[in-house]
């Protein structure tokens, strides 16, 4: 079966098509980007302006096409929280539909944890024990714990990189110390009323702290891991010691120059440093010392969990 998954982010458009077999893990034919920077074109009021509606029809039309040729039998298109959260939404979702003829979806943002974290049990294994994950969206951010492919605890909180660039420091340009720490006061009191469970859970019974998502990635080569280029099987890791390092060399850059930063990307460089300081506080809230930074996350849990839905069906008792 080849499946293609469109995953429309704050930042990009990401399709990746793979095919799937029982027994193996996905295996990859295609990928396609395309820039969508929905957070840097939506107002206060939540609102997404005109000029990144077009470039997310046009990404879900390319997605589309290539999906087309390549011959995938399914077409999994949806957005994650920087669209589903919205103002006009349905609006958005309504126009792409009758420009490109595809109904995009969204799915609820603690499903996005908890496949993205079956993802991450798939990458790691057994043997990596309870998994506590960390995942830092441009929307939102994503937390599970769990010992079994499907976590026992998942939450999606509102501390989404982008969001928190938008609301919470009016001149990315020049960071002031008052906007800092009022960010960073905000994000602490977000975690700390809702961590608790997760951290209990996590200290009774600890295992493998992981995290994902290219705010993570970038901040980890940020703090010294391996490039891309060694691939997905070089261990990477991001010590909170070399993150607060690193959040006061961001703060004291422009966007511009943070771009010219090892590992941050320009779409994400006026971003990049609110998703540091969200990763800083969720490490302490958590009393973690280090992450590992897993490539898998949640275009990987929706092809798996596609997979693992053709399996049950293929080894049921009936089947």
């Amino acid at each position: 079966m080849r499946l293609a998954v469109l995953d429309i982010g704050s930042n990009t458009a990401h399709l990746c098509i793979a095919d799937l077999d029982p027994g193996c893990p996905p295996q990859h034919v295609s990928t396609l980007k395309r820039q969508v920077l929905v957070t840097e074109d939506t107002d206060r009021r939540g609102v997404i302006g005109r000029s990144a509606i077009d470039r997310l029809t046009g990404s879900v039309g390319a997605a589309a096409a290539a999906a087309a040729l390549h011959r995938a039998h399914e077409f999994v298109p949806f957005v994650t929280a920087a669209v589903r959260d919205a103002a006009n939404r349905d609006l958005i979702l309504a126009e792409i539909r009758s420009v490109t003829g595809v109904r995009v979806g969204f799915m609820d943002a603690v499903q996005e944890a908890r496949l993205t974290f079956l993802a991450v049990r798939r990458w790691y294994g057994w043997s990596a024990g309870p998994i506590l994950l960390a995942d830092i969206g441009g929307g939102s951010m994503e937390i599970a714990y769990g010992t079994c492919e499907d976590p026992c605890v998942a939450l999606s909180l509102p501390l989404g990189a982008g969001r928190l660039t938008r609301h919470c420091l009016p001149d990315p340009d020049h960071v002031k110390k008052k906007h800092f720490q009022r960010l960073r006061e905000h994000v602490e009191s977000v975690l700390a009323e809702a961590v608790a469970e997760v951290s209990a859970r996590y200290r009774a019974r600890p295992g493998t702290a992981v995290a994902t998502s290219r705010t993570f990635y970038q901040l980890a080569r940020l703090c010294g891991a391996p490039k891309a280029k060694s691939g997905p099987y070089t261990a990477r890791t991001l010590r909170r010691d070399d993150l607060r390092a690193a959040i006061a060399l961001l703060a004291g850059k422009t966007p511009a120059q943070r771009a010219r930063l090892p590992g941050v990307s320009a779409p994400r460089a006026r971003q990049i440093l609110a998703g540091a300081i969200v990763a800083d506080a969720t490490m302490a809230a958590l009393g973690l010392a280090c992450l590992r930074i897993c490539p898998w996350a949640l275009r990987e849990g929706v092809l798996l969990d596609r997979l693992r839905s053709r399996e049950d069906v293929i080894y049921s008792p009936t089947g």
